[in-house]
């Protein structure tokens, strides 16, 4: 199903065909006191069965390999109040200059980023600016407003102090982005919450939040089992909680996110021979994406970093086909070439019914909204099952979304 040609059906895909009715009392507002005390709902072959999460390790297949995405939530939200007192929202979504998210997070002078502004009207052409506290010192925090492209603001921050990093600022500054369907403010509890224990690479605006139910106890059983497990990296952006408005699948446009992936874990792709499974639909994104990449080099072997990234419907274009070997050999071969421990690129990859997974074949994930891309990508794991699946959830009191209860699909 890879030729564009003979997939028609897939764009033509009606949004409506990924809805259900979502009572707002079904949505999780808060997590539970303990990580791992979720539910566990587990499709094998059709077969579903309820449990708890902790359970999870007895329903993996020995000698396993889980990948995690160890992206971290940044405090993305920054409030500003102008001189009239009207209140104005920068919601920062990815560094714009200098454009790497480790670099910008490093920079001590200024920065810029593309952002969602609240309030725009109200912002005219002024800088603005608030007094911060960092380290007992008062630090000039100030924004000035770039340029609008294609919906987002190009932003430039500035400050009076050198020593001070753009992430300690944001950190001092910022507040940590929560979903919207939550309907309520960040609180105290969220700092920790949302974030996964394992989170370590600063970018995100929204948790992989599969991860969310993991705890060191659950770690321990699955060392037990003999499960591996690895990590990769893909920065969330807002766009995650777009739902698909289009009449049609193919006319959705997704957005941009960056994945990072080291070498070694290249390796151990290459050489692993039990189950892969990817934990959230970030990994799933990050590893399907991984093999759209290789397939570029393959066709393309002394492209360019920047020439990498990867476009939405690339998978539904391409018409030869290549092994799941062919495209981690041909990305190992590159990174060996250029000397790179690690590769990065923009992904844009839509996961529709009719697409084949070369990389994943088992996930766990949470419930997810309706007519929205994480459904999708379900739908195309498991077909039209995940009606029955929500259909059982909705009946037997399971809690969904971000704060919610745990899924896990696996095929034989």
């Amino acid at each position: 199903m890879d030729n564009m040609n003979t997939n028609t059906s897939v764009f033509n895909l009606s949004a409506q065909a990924l809805n259900y009715e979502l009572p707002d009392e079904r949505i999780a507002k808060y997590p539970l006191p303990q990580r791992d005390q979720s539910k566990l709902l587990v499709w094998q072959d059709g077969n579903i069965t309820d449990s708890r999460f902790t359970s999870l390790p007895d329903f993996l297949p020995e000698g396993s390999l889980l990948v995690f995405n160890n992206t971290k939530v940044i405090r993305a939200r920054l409030l500003f109040q102008k001189a009239t007192g009207a209140n104005i929202e920068i919601f920062c979504l990815d560094p714009l200059q200098p454009a790497d998210y480790q670099i910008a997070f490093q920079q001590t002078e200024s920065c810029s980023w593309n952002c969602m502004v609240g309030n725009l009207k109200k912002w005219k052409n002024e800088v603005l600016e608030k007094d911060l506290q960092l380290n007992g010192k008062t630090v000039a925090f100030k924004a000035e407003k770039l340029n609008q492209i294609d919906g987002s603001v190009q932003v430039r921050f500035s400050w009076d102090c050198p020593e001070a990093d753009f992430a300690s600022l944001i950190e001092a500054a910022g507040i940590l982005p929560i979903p919207p369907y939550l309907h309520r403010d960040t609180e105290e509890s969220d700092i920790e919450r949302y974030q996964t224990i394992y989170s370590k690479i600063k970018g995100s605006v929204a948790a992989p939040t599969a991860g969310l139910h993991f705890t060191d106890a659950v770690f321990s059983s699955l060392k037990n089992k003999q499960v591996e497990c690895e990590e990769v990296t893909l920065h969330v952006g807002a766009g995650t909680f777009k739902q698909v408005k289009a009449d049609t699948i193919g006319e959705h446009e997704m957005h941009a996110e960056q994945i990072i992936v080291r070498r070694d874990l290249i390796e151990k792709l290459l050489d692993h021979q039990g189950k892969l499974l990817a934990v959230g639909t970030t990994s799933i994104r990050t590893l399907e994406s991984l093999y759209w990449l290789g397939v570029k080099l393959l066709q393309k072997p002394d492209s360019a970093l920047n020439e990498l990234d990867i476009e939405q419907w690339l998978p539904y274009e391409t018409e030869k086909s290549y092994s799941k070997q062919e495209s981690l050999e041909a990305i190992l071969a590159y990174m060996l070439k250029n000397g790179l421990p690690v590769i990065g690129a923009h992904t844009k990859i839509i996961i529709v019914p009719g697409y084949q997974f070369r990389i994943v074949e088992g996930m766990i994930t949470n419930f997810h909204q309706p007519q929205s891309t994480l459904l999708l990508l379900i739908s195309a794991f498991i077909g039209n099952d995940w009606l029955r699946v929500y259909d059982h959830a909705l009946a037997n009191d399971y809690r969904f979304l971000s704060y919610g209860d745990s899924n896990l699909y696996l095929k034989a």
